[in-house]
């Protein structure tokens, strides 16, 4: 299924969104936010996808706000909402459904595109990726959830250094601040791509679902909550049929095969 400004493929429990505006780096017009917007509602109630992938077209993942939105706009600030309230719409559904999501990293990830990327639950970079947080450089301040994953991500002073300043960060370093999981080479962006993928569908669907909720809401809950929490979780995941595969792969000695869907 495609739209003009973002593409979707769905195969085998693997949804992937891809932003399609390569000519402008995939920078965030409302045509591309709200293009995403409807690709979220549209995977999401496909009950068989349980990883979903976030990828940009041509040389970027996604470079910025379009700032063109807002030439000649009588009121810049509701320019602002009509561009940021169907992609925050869309993230807010993403960070709280079941499916395991992944930013697929290459070129520039800038701005919004940083914001998204830190968003998601798992990210995966080239080696020729290169961030920046950059609203500081438009005189602006960050959206697409970025002030709340950056400083998650790496800290409260970091985080002031890389928005304030607006540094590129490269590849590497990305990764050693733990702004993404994994980088690979260039040329192996996609095939690495699919082994995650592949990785994430071999487990239990129910159960990787119960590890997003967890770990999303870790740090909004005090320690006695989390612990009902998972208890509660456990339990949830106890009555599975995937649990029941577990516990007799385990005793037989053989690796589990796993089937249920995510939840």
């Amino acid at each position: 299924m495609t739209n003009d400004a973002v593409l979707i493929e769905i195969e085998k429990g693997v949804a992937a969104i891809r932003f399609n505006r390569p000519e402008r780096l995939n920078a965030l017009s409302l045509e591309v936010a709200c293009g995403f917007a409807d690709a979220i509602d549209s995977v999401l109630a496909d009950s068989s996808v349980r990883v979903i992938t976030v990828s940009g077209a041509g040389r970027a993942f996604l470079a910025g706000g379009d700032l063109a939105h807002f030439r000649g706009a009588a009121d810049r600030g509701a320019a602002a909402a009509e561009l940021i309230d169907p992609i925050h719409s869309a993230l807010k559904k993403l960070a709280a459904a079941p499916p395991i999501t992944i930013a697929v990293l290459h070129g520039a990830v800038v701005g919004a595109g940083m914001s998204i990327a830190m968003g998601l639950d798992m990210a995966i970079a080239a080696d020729t990726t290169v961030m920046n947080v950059a609203y500081g450089k438009v005189a602006a301040s960050p959206d697409c959830g970025g002030s709340w994953a950056l400083v998650r991500h790496v800290g409260l002073r970091r985080a002031m250094e890389l928005a304030l300043l607006s540094d590129d960060i490269p590849a590497e370093q990305a990764l050693a601040l733990g702004l993404v999981s994994k980088v690979v080479a260039a040329a192996e962006l996609q095939t690495e791509t699919e082994k995650l993928t592949a990785r994430l569908l071999a487990g239990g669907g129910f159960a990787n679902g119960q590890i997003k909720k967890l770990m999303r809401g870790a740090l909004d809950h005090d320690y006695h909550d989390q612990l009902a929490l998972e208890a509660t979780s456990f339990a949830a995941c106890a009555r599975t049929d995937d649990f029941a595969e577990a516990v007799t792969a385990f005793l037989d000695k053989r690796r589990p095969v796993f089937g249920s869907p995510a939840g």
